[in-house]
């Protein structure tokens, strides 16, 4: 499977499972741009242009990623009371 610039929550998905400890917020756009297009799978379409606020959505939805990701390892199924017992 391919993808490119457009399809940013494949992109942000690929960055929340291959750098998990990486914060996207202290990524700068340069660094960023590179980690995208080094990405398995990724592959630019001709002439498509690569701007602030593609990269912008590209971090947000990599935060949301990232913390979907640590909520679901949270959650271990069973069941926790939201008072323990006294």
């Amino acid at each position: 499977m391919t993808f490119s610039w457009t399809d940013i929550d494949e992109i942000a998905y690929q960055l929340a499972e291959q750098r998990p400890d990486d914060n996207p917020l202290t990524v700068r756009f340069t660094d960023l741009r590179n980690l995208v297009e080094s990405l398995e799978g990724f592959a630019a379409e001709p002439g498509q242009s690569v701007n602030e606020q593609l990269l912008e959505a590209i971090q947000q939805a990599w935060i949301e990623e990232k913390e979907d990701l640590e909520k679901d390892d949270d959650e271990d199924g069973g069941y926790r009371p939201n008072e323990p017992f006294r």
